[in-house]
């Protein structure tokens, strides 16, 4: 069976890790100011990579089941 919430916590980690790493080392000061003080790829991306892994731990605890064939 196919499992979206894989492909979803995988988008959500990949797009988080690279907020994360834009918001930590290449932000400029004019950036900031722009977002009031605030930096916003930070942030994004470390909700991001929260949200990749709550979807990873849902497809692990709740896998998904076949329905079974009764006849």
């Amino acid at each position: 069976m196919f499992d979206l919430r894989s492909i979803i916590a995988l988008l959500f980690g990949i797009y988080g890790i690279v907020l994360t790493i834009q918001g930590l080392f290449f932000e400029s000061e004019a950036q900031l100011q722009k977002a009031g003080g605030i930096d916003i790829n930070l942030w994004s991306g470390i909700i991001m990579i929260i949200v990749a892994a709550l979807f990873a731990l849902w497809a692990r605890l709740r896998p998904l089941v076949p329905p079974s064939e009764s006849r």
